[in-house]
């Protein structure tokens, strides 16, 4: 045995027991991980002790100073001392662990703070106010304080008392940001709760960086006025309210619309029983949701709110309580995809309102180079030459547009003739309808349309692909996946577990047209498979439905694989650009667009209209 193994020792080891220092040390690691994890904890006990405004001030990112203030019913005396005991608690009488109603209930945030830093609590009730001090898990005797209400907790010099840990803090500005992120996610969980976050480095009163006044009214008017508060105006103006009811769990919240998507995962909010989490199944749920709507580089944009019997969920599963167990988590997991379609769809074919701003930002005027030698603006795709318009133009055959004439159509003409007075009447009507009626065809790809108060610019292309492909999901729906059989069924050879997992969705697989069955042991046969896939790898796509089984509970693999091609093929059977359209051609469009759920946007997420409104355009041009 080599001499320079660390680990392994010739002696007998002794088991010591550790005393209640090192115990409370080791414990703070778990529940303590970084400044913004003790903000959790102690505005999650002012939340718990009824509080109607709290104020949370830090210094330097927290490592110095976390100071926050209550206005809840506050502790006695006598008890001061005992809430500073491990698993002391009031929250629950330990009686039964899954009947939770609270934030708090492990009694291990106050003992484990003071383990680590200065602790010291003042809080008033009963008519009397007293302070109690922990310093690095010591604790000094109880004394009489002055405070009107409420309770004040105050950490200083936080991780002195272990200052290894101190070493592996971010920069305050990292530290102050999970701060700020803390206190928002917990304002969205209760709008009724006023909070003030304050940046106090260097002393006195400091700067507030975040504040949140009480919401009124009933649920969703207060959580649409705090959404507005802490996520922008923007999110509460683009987003679909959600209320859904299923077996005990109800959904409700916000969820934004496929156009205001982001490029990364951080404007997703998930609540559990008003508790913020970090579920990997309802991260999952999200995604699934708008999976036909988003490309996978963006990410959508939602406030969730899961609510239900607290026996039907277990949160005593990580010491933080950012996870989450479910009884049923198939259950869970369908509820927020149907909620969430189902109010998209709803939406018809709303696109969001910075879609519009954005575009008005890109027509306001260039400002000049900085030097000779920058570099000249980059577009993202060039204009088609006329011969590649014309090859366009005589190659395709689109779905319900007979092929038009080589001639441009040339807007607003005035015809001399009897029905002059009905294409009037035609014209007003069709202004009066959400995307108005077409005026123009500018480059032979967008749609200019007038509407009462503005006008929209289409892209024909993206709008008429869309509207194909529900088209075809809608047959497909109606009709299952047609599947082909194969002339020798491919054997994969799996685990016993894995096949019985496979064989136990078997029939909705092979409503999608995959058909399989079992082959002995871990194997099974793959008989059939989705015509529309043409010749497929069914051994790799059977592991890949899997691997989504193992991580999500539930696959979309398949289904996915289907509306992709469904995708490709409404993407070739569209209006292609280049293509000159009549101008009943193009009401026909708008017409469509409006009846048809999810004509705001593309296969990829991306906005098949603009909106301009008159008073946006008037600004433009300096005539407000």
């Amino acid at each position: 045995m080599p001499d320079d193994a660390p680990n392994i020792s010739r002696e007998r080891p002794i088991i010591r027991q550790l005393d209640d220092s090192a115990i409370n040390r080791i414990a703070a690691g778990e529940v303590v991980e970084r400044p913004a994890s003790a903000v959790k904890e102690l505005v999650e006990n002012a939340i718990d002790a009824g509080a109607t405004r709290i104020d949370v001030a830090y210094g330097d990112g927290g490592k110095t100073l976390i100071r926050v203030i209550d206005d809840g019913c506050g502790i006695t005396a006598d008890d001061l001392p005992l809430a500073l005991s491990r698993h002391a608690t009031s929250k629950i009488d330990g009686s039964d662990l899954l009947d939770i109603h609270t934030f708090g209930f492990r009694g291990e945030a106050l003992p484990s703070l003071g383990a680590v830093g200065r602790l010291t609590i003042t809080s008033r009730c009963d008519g009397a106010a007293a302070s109690l001090r922990v310093v690095g898990g010591e604790m000094e005797p109880v004394k009489p304080a002055a405070l009107s209400r409420g309770t004040v907790v105050e950490l200083r010099d936080l991780f002195f008392a272990t200052p290894a840990r101190l070493k592996f803090l971010r920069t305050d500005r990292a530290e102050a940001q999970a701060i700020t992120d803390v206190v928002k996610r917990l304002a969205m969980a209760e709008p009724h709760i006023g909070f003030t976050l304050r940046d106090v480095s260097g002393g006195g009163e400091g700067r507030v960086t975040f504040r949140a006044a009480p919401e009124q009214g009933d649920l969703f008017d207060a959580l649409h006025a705090r959404l507005a508060a802490v996520l922008g105006r923007d999110f509460a103006g683009n987003a679909v309210p959600l209320d859904a009811l299923r077996e005990g769990f109800r959904l409700t919240g916000y969820a934004a619309l496929p156009t205001y998507s982001r490029g990364a995962a951080v404007a997703q909010f998930l609540f559990v029983n008003g508790r913020p989490v970090r579920d990997k199944l309802l991260i999952g749920a999200l995604r699934g949701a708008y999976a036909d709507f988003l490309s996978r580089d963006r990410h959508p944009a939602a406030a969730l709110f899961v609510t239900c019997d607290p026996k039907l969920v277990d949160v005593n599963v990580h010491p933080a309580k950012s996870e989450v167990r479910f009884r049923e988590p198939g259950l869970v997991r369908g509820l927020i995809v149907t909620t969430i379609r189902h109010a998209l769809a709803e939406a018809g074919h709303r696109a969001s309102s910075t879609v519009a701003e954005a575009t008005l930002g890109a027509m306001r005027p260039e400002q000049p180079a900085a030097s000779a030698d920058a570099m000249p603006r980059v577009y993202q795709m060039d204009r088609p030459s006329q011969g590649a318009i014309h090859t366009a133009r005589q190659a395709q055959a689109p779905m319900g547009f007979a092929e038009q004439p080589s001639a441009r159509f040339d807007p607003v003409v005035e015809p001399d003739s009897a029905a002059a007075p009905d294409s009037e009447v035609t014209r007003g009507a069709d202004e009066r309808l959400p995307l108005g009626a077409a005026r123009a065809q500018v480059h032979e790809n967008y749609i200019v349309a007038q509407t009462e108060d503005g006008m929209v610019i289409v892209d024909q292309h993206a709008a008429h692909e869309r509207l194909v492909y529900e088209k075809l999901k809608r047959q497909m729906a109606e009709n299952d996946v047609a599947s082909q059989a194969l002339l020798i069924p491919e054997i994969v050879d799996l685990s016993e577990g894995d096949a019985g997992l496979l064989l136990g969705l078997a029939d909705e697989l092979a409503r999608l047209g995959l058909v399989i069955e079992p082959f002995g042991g871990g194997a099974i046969a793959v008989r059939e498979t989705p015509a529309i896939l043409g010749q497929v790898n069914a051994e790799a796509m059977i592991r890949d439905i899997l691997d989504e089984l193992a991580d999500l509970g539930q696959s979309q693999t398949l289904q996915a694989r289907i509306e992709a091609v469904l995708s490709r093929v409404a993407c070739h059977g569209s209006i292609r650009s280049g293509r000159w359209m009549r101008p009943e051609e193009m009401n026909a469009l708008l017409r469509e667009m409006e009846a048809t759920p999810h004509s705001g946007q593309c296969n990829h997420g991306r906005p098949t209209y603009v909106e301009l409104k008159l008073a946006d355009i008037e600004r433009l041009f300096g005539r407000t």
